[in-house]
């Protein structure tokens, strides 16, 4: 009885251990820049800018890729500051889509809405493009691809280059993070990226 208890207890650990992302919000503002100095006058930060906005929290369990929801309704997501030691870089292990913000490979961080028009990131010139990827699935595994399609981006099959037929939507898909394949599906994609 004793062994049946111990082995419960450390099943429950092993599930708790693998959950998803570590998600928290709250409505406290993220830190204050680093150009804003006690004893000046104070800054007046404008709608959006991520001060006194809700924030989120959202880490990458296990170097694995997690998906945050977040509350209301943002038209995008920056971070203000990481609280991970792996590097995070925005559109390879971190990035917004319609699901909310999306980490991967460790990466951790508060994250603020975005894409405002008064603030929030904004591509450089020459993001908006078309370009061509391969992404296939090895072993007939599941495989993500990350690129940053953008939010009015798609992703198109050019060329297929496995011997399994490639079927959008059973054995392979897209979205704003990237491209995904599986059941032995491997192609040449077009992304049409758009913000």
């Amino acid at each position: 009885m004793r062994r049946f208890r111990w082995l419960l207890g450390f099943a429950a650990l092993v599930i708790a251990a693998a959950a998803g992302a570590q998600v928290t919000y709250g409505d406290r503002p993220p830190p204050l820049p680093p150009d804003y100095y006690p004893g000046q006058h104070p800054i007046r930060f404008p709608p959006g800018s991520g001060y006194g906005d809700p924030t989120i929290s959202c880490g990458s369990p296990q170097y694995r890729l997690a998906r945050c929801a977040v509350p209301g309704n943002w038209p995008g997501a920056r971070m203000v500051r990481q609280t991970s030691k792996a590097r995070c870089v925005q559109g390879q292990t971190w990035g917004f889509d319609r699901g909310g913000v999306w980490v991967d490979k460790g990466c951790g961080g508060l994250f603020a809405p975005g894409g405002y028009t008064g603030g929030g990131w904004r591509p450089g010139p020459g993001w908006d493009r078309n370009f061509q990827v391969e992404c296939g699935s090895p072993q007939y595994r599941y495989l993500f691809c990350q690129v940053d399609v953008g939010a009015r981006g798609r992703v198109v099959l050019q060329r297929q280059i496995s011997d399994t037929r490639c079927i959008e939507g059973r054995n392979w898909g897209w979205n704003r993070a990237g491209i995904w394949t599986d059941k032995g599906c491997g192609a040449r994609f077009t992304v049409i990226r758009r913000w």
